[in-house]
């Protein structure tokens, strides 16, 4: 049976090019999202399968992982990456806002960790999408850094309590990736991009990465399967950058 993995937000965006990586290397893919992928590629139709949920409820974690063992009776990475950002002024946050930011990007990866731990074997994998706003803040932006800031402490925490179990646990700090959904939050006049993303996204490519360049999700992507890898059996407790030299480190 072909190795599995579980992600959660993986029918669009940063989501699906990594399910797609793993695909094409032969893996089994089940993804847990609000939104299902319309449409799926004739050779990946037998070993993908999407899960209508949403990340904030603790319970469809459990079935998300539930419908994977079921399945191939097995997992052999977990992949917390539903997650969403928007900028707003200190001066506007509200209850509504807040809550929705860290119940979706923060504690989302609680739910599906747990969920993940529960069933994940020996050599197997947990990986957390994080973001370079885990390294430092930014203007406007504090809901968002705060949650992936805790998302490091997740990671680390876990991989201290789950090393025994042989279970790694990582996390992949991405610089701003162009994707639909990053380029939609940018519109916001409230964001860096101050309602222009290409302008904003082409000047900070030149003037903030060592490369020139930004990260493209198939290059976030494989730095995620490196890490579910063989290869990566000694890297645990880590959040790697991937941002082009943006924040060396």
């Amino acid at each position: 049976m072909a190795n599995t993995l579980v992600i959660t937000g993986g029918s669009k965006g940063l989501g699906w090019a990594i399910a797609e990586k793993y695909l094409q290397n032969g893996w089994t893919v089940v993804s847990g999202s609000r939104s299902t992928r319309p449409t799926i590629e004739a050779s990946y139709q037998d070993r993908f399968r999407q899960i209508e949920m949403d990340v904030r409820d603790r319970a469809a974690h459990k079935t998300l992982v539930g419908e994977a063992i079921a399945w191939t009776g097995r997992v052999d990475c977990f992949i917390n990456n539903a997650g969403f950002s928007e900028w707003r002024p200190i001066a506007e946050i509200d209850e509504e806002f807040l809550n929705s930011i860290l119940e979706t990007n923060l504690m989302g990866y609680f739910w599906g960790s747990q969920a993940a731990a529960s069933i994940l074997q020996p050599g197997s994998s947990l990986i957390n999408i994080s973001s370079l706003a885990a390294r430092r803040g930014t203007p406007n932006n504090s809901a968002y850094v705060a949650s992936k800031f805790g998302v490091a402490g997740l990671t680390q925490s876990l991989a201290k309590e789950l090393g025994p179990k042989g279970i790694r646990v990582n996390a992949v700090c991405p610089v701003l990736v162009r994707t639909e959904g990053l380029v939609e939050a940018l519109k916001d006049k409230t964001s860096p991009a101050a309602g222009k993303p290409d302008e904003f996204l082409d000047n900070f490519a030149t003037s903030q990465t060592a490369l020139g360049e930004l990260p493209t999700a198939s290059q976030v992507a494989d730095m995620c399967f490196f890490l579910s890898s063989p290869q990566a059996s000694a890297i645990t407790g880590q959040s790697i950058n991937v941002d082009c030299g943006v924040l060396p480190n």
